[in-house]
């Protein structure tokens, strides 16, 4: 078995007397595209939130190569430059351009030359079809093409692991294939990538593991094909029914 990548172990999550994450317990490893599902309010963005270490867990660790995630600052900006994140919201800085939203953070994290920042922008900013684009504002851009770009910005930081936190779901229905199909572009070059979603087809086509999440638990981990077609928890089957009747 290959090294996890990220070890999430007894994981809790309390918002004053709500516990929010239960005993959370799960690997992930190099390559895994794993999609996490569930209804509103199982806990799903609080957990990709704390992994990113936006939350501060109550109990449990979170391991990167087997390394405690502290919480020091040096630690978690190292740490976030190796595990990053894409927003629903987007996250751009409107008073810049789309190619200085994606050096902003390689001239200023990794601390690389202007040339190679800018090499990087463009390179990926290609990948996600945004490169015609490189002069323009935020404000000038579809909801679609704005979320395309800041997947670019995180790629531009070179990732071990990127996290999609709801990814499709600020966008109008017809600007949701055009990011799904760049994310599944990004799950056949290797990386390792963790999504939270409502796009089940999606995950299930996809994603090389589905997890379930209810009320605070992971109910149910397993490859999509099972959990897909014969879930063994109840509630599995009661959510999935809603989505995949007929």
């Amino acid at each position: 078995m290959s090294e996890s990548i990220i070890s999430i172990q007894k994981l809790s999550k309390k918002f004053g007397d709500h516990e929010v994450l239960r005993q959370i317990d799960i690997e992930i490893k190099k390559g895994e595209v794993i999609c996490i599902v569930g209804s509103s309010g199982s806990g799903k963005s609080t957990l990709l939130r704390c992994v990113n270490k936006l939350e501060r867990q109550t109990s449990g660790k979170i391991m990167y190569h087997g390394k405690e995630v502290k919480d020091a600052p040096k630690d978690i900006n190292h740490y976030r430059a190796n595990v990053g994140m894409v927003f629903q919201s987007f996250n751009l800085f409107n008073n810049m351009t789309v190619l200085e939203n994606c050096m902003l953070c390689t001239r200023k994290v990794l601390k690389i030359s202007k040339q190679e920042a800018f090499e990087r922008a463009i390179t990926h900013l290609k990948e996600v079809g945004m490169a015609p684009y490189i002069n323009a504002k935020p404000s000038q851009l579809s909801g679609g093409q704005k979320q395309r770009v800041a997947i670019a910005r995180s790629l531009c930081m070179n990732p071990e692991v990127l996290l999609f936190d709801e990814p499709t779901s600020a966008l109008d229905p017809e600007m949701v294939g055009e990011v799904l199909n760049v994310m599944k572009e990004l799950a056949t070059t290797g990386l390792t990538m963790i999504i939270v979603t409502h796009e089940m087809a999606f995950a299930r086509d996809v994603s090389t593991r589905t997890i379930f999440m209810d009320q605070g638990y992971v109910a149910e981990d397993a490859p999509p094909k099972k959990l897909f077609t014969t879930p063994k928890n109840p509630r599995t089957r009661e959510f999935l029914s809603r989505y995949l009747a007929g």
